[in-house]
């Protein structure tokens, strides 16, 4: 049973095509009828949107076996409709889309999400909004985020610095959050009804955003490298972590290399 990445792992991060292998990887899942769930830290397009993408360059991904943040946020945002978001103008459209209000006076919280170019003001605001007591929340906790070819800090790294500066914790919608992966098993479980975390291989770009909390959940962690990281040595010396498996990409996976 799989838990799959998307973002540098199914479709590379600046064309937005299929990584090689990725589609024969899930032609694979579905004709093997092996138990498996994309598991995406897309906030960009609504979801259906996002999956009908997916499927629309050849990954044939059903919409039971398909989970991102937008999908569960409400359970996790449903008394705080004011919030102040930030994110790039596609996410901010698609929460006013889902009933939510803007509100950059007198928010209850602060969302975070992901674009290549916050400035500090936004950063100055954050941090008035939470030194004033609002909550902070992330929409994932990627560490790095990846466009045209440039590494930015992710999500996660945006809410360890917003921490440190304001002492407020946090808490995350969707990867490596517990209350998604448990929602990820909990779908998984449609497919077989004993699955568990221990049957569970997450496959993924990231290894401090996924990889970490996955296997702090007792799941098995294939690390690809073609994603945020070009080689083992960029990140894997530097953390306490031993993936179960490295590999070039999905195709790699497939062929077990």
């Amino acid at each position: 049973m799989f838990f799959i990445d998307v973002q540098g792992t199914l479709i590379d991060d600046n064309t937005k095509k299929p990584i090689r292998g990725a589609v024969a990887f899930i032609d694979y899942l579905n004709l093997s009828h092996i138990p498996y769930m994309v598991v995406t830290n897309s906030t960009k397009y609504v979801s259906s949107e996002f999956l009908a993408y997916l499927n629309s360059i050849g990954l044939n991904i059903p919409s039971s076996h398909y989970l991102d943040p937008l999908m569960v946020l409400e359970s996790q945002l449903s008394k705080e409709k004011k919030i102040a978001a930030y994110g790039s103008a596609e996410f901010l459209n698609v929460l006013t889309s889902m009933g939510y209000e803007l509100d950059y006076v007198s928010p209850a919280a602060v969302l975070l999400s992901i674009k290549e170019n916050f400035n500090h003001e936004e950063y100055a605001q954050m941090i008035e909004f939470l030194l004033g007591g609002c909550q902070l929340i992330g929409m994932h906790e990627t560490s790095l985020y990846v466009k045209n070819h440039k590494r930015y800090p992710g999500v996660g790294a945006l809410l360890k610095m917003l921490e440190f500066a304001t002492s407020t914790t946090y808490r995350v919608v969707g990867k490596p959050s517990r209350p998604f992966f448990d929602t990820a098993l909990q779908a998984l479980r449609q497919q077989k009804s004993s699955a568990s975390f221990t049957d569970v291989t997450m496959i993924s770009d990231d290894v401090t955003g996924d990889l970490m909390g996955a296997k702090a959940l007792g799941m098995k962690c294939f690390f690809v490298l073609s994603g945020k990281y070009r080689t083992r040595e960029e990140i894997l010396p530097q953390i306490n972590l031993k993936p179960d498996g490295v590999y070039a990409d999905m195709q790699s996976v497939l062929e077990g290399k």
